[in-house]
């Protein structure tokens, strides 16, 4: 999760790693590369989770890095510079020249949330294959349009949940989906912090580099306010810009532990029927912290520390699903599975995590064929899936429609705590996409989005 700093020499190493074996004939009107070529990739959003991928892009052959794009010039130069001489990836400011330019096959969206979908839908419509960052929208309503422009031009997608495509994350998954636990009763998963209301402030003067046009880009769908470093750089904190970003966040932490939960209950398109807030949001730390010794069934034992400063508004959440499975929203940043989740049924329970699982009974796990844990980067599996089906035409393990369907957990979340009525049942249409008895609601399911960035129809 910590953001590594890209250094020359890993920059210079993927270079070469990425020397093209064939060369492709443009992306426009073609279904995807050849099995004998490899993946030209364009990279947009030059932000610390694109250097960390890159990194971890170098255990996958088949991809070839291309071209970058941010529309902070000051981050491609500096993306550049670190590159220093012998690379060639070329760098834009506007990803829709990169895409007309360059001989692209796909692209990987590593933009802020607020301005993902905008840049994912158009990349899509002209053709490009996408690797899109985690959560893939900020709106339900905004995830829908994205899985229909895929759907309508036959894109290959991969959302950035890469738990999806870990082997012990999956293998213990699809034992709860195959019946080890019996049925399941209940999920237990954190209690995650939601974003908070950004407040006006008088402007700050621009950072070196930008300018009233760049700043316009930046706002993107958000209304237009007057620059401040805050937003600027903390934008994943701010509701309009994200739904809780952070570490231990709702859409930080929490789309991971949603993916695993839809993925372990076998739900990848579908959705909870009932939702209540159980008490009223208050703006808290994340958890007691009290020294102690974490137990063997604690998987997140690792990450605790990482939240341990985090604070912000919760409020514990019940959802159901269809069958009668209940999702309790409930747990602290200092126990449990921070990143996924514990699956409690009639024959014991399976905590879930990132590469990191435990049971009881143990013998529910203790068998021959569970996976070992990864002994390479976490994110190269979910890369190296996504460039197989990018030339195979494949569905990806984090398809966009599941990465519709874990964001849209995030959002009932947050919707659930704006409406405020705690106890009351809010019914809700996983089909539809829509609540049948809150109005409110359903006004929070889509933003208006300012003119000059609006989705393709």
């Amino acid at each position: 999760m910590a953001n590594r700093p890209i250094t020359r020499r890993t920059v210079l190493k993927a270079a070469a790693a990425s020397a093209p074996l064939f060369v492709s004939s443009k992306v426009l009107g073609r279904q995807g590369p050849s099995a004998n070529e490899r993946v030209n990739v364009g990279l947009i959003g030059l932000g610390g989770r694109c250097r960390g991928l890159v990194q971890d892009c170098l255990g996958v052959p088949e991809m070839r890095i291309v071209a970058i794009c941010d529309c902070f010039e000051p981050r491609i130069d500096a993306f550049q510079k670190a590159a220093g001489t012998g690379q060639d990836w070329k760098g834009y400011s506007d990803f829709r020249k990169m895409i007309e330019s360059e001989k692209l096959d796909a692209v990987m969206v590593e933009t802020t949330t607020h301005a993902r979908a905008w840049v994912a839908c158009h990349a899509m419509a002209a053709g490009m294959d996408a690797y899109i960052e985690k959560p893939m929208a900020l709106t339900i309503a905004e995830g829908r349009d994205m899985v229909r422009v895929a759907r309508k031009h036959g894109r290959v997608t991969q959302v950035g949940t890469q738990q999806r495509s870990i082997p012990l994350n999956n293998w213990a998954s699809d034992l709860v989906k195959s019946g080890a636990l019996g049925k399941i009763k209940t999920v237990l998963a954190p209690n995650f912090v939601g974003p908070v209301a950004w407040k006006d402030q008088p402007g700050q003067p621009l950072p070196a580099g930008g300018s009233d046009t760049w700043w316009d880009v930046w706002t993107n769908q958000a209304p237009m306010r007057p620059y401040h470093a805050d937003l600027h750089y903390g934008w994943a904190s701010w509701d309009g810009y994200d739904g809780g970003g952070r570490c231990f966040g709702v859409t930080g932490w929490g789309a991971h532990s949603y993916d695993q939960i839809q993925r372990g209950l076998g739900t990848d398109e579908t959705g909870p029927v009932e939702i209540v807030l159980e008490e009223s949001p208050v703006d808290m730390s994340c958890g007691k912290f009290d020294p102690r010794k974490p137990t063997d069934d604690e998987t997140g034992a690792g990450y605790y520390g990482m939240c341990k400063e985090v604070i912000g508004p919760r409020a514990k959440i019940r959802m159901r699903y269809a069958n009668g499975t209940e999702l309790r929203l409930d747990l602290d940043g200092d126990w449990g599975p921070g990143l996924g989740c514990i699956f409690v049924g009639e024959n014991g329970k399976i905590e879930i995590n990132r590469d990191k699982i435990a049971a009881n009974p143990k013998e529910l796990i203790n068998t021959p064929d569970r996976p070992k844990a990864l002994s390479i980067p976490e994110n190269e599996p979910h890369l190296r899936n996504w460039i197989e089906c990018v030339k195979s035409r494949a569905r990806c393990n984090a398809d966009i429609e599941y990465g519709q369907r874990s964001s849209s957990l995030c959002y009932l979340v947050n919707i659930a705590r704006l409406v405020g009525e705690v106890g009351k049942t809010l019914r809700w249409d996983p089909k539809a996409e829509r609540f049948t008895n809150s109005e409110e609601g359903n006004s929070l399911l889509a933003r208006e989005r300012r003119a000059g960035y609006e989705l393709p129809v």
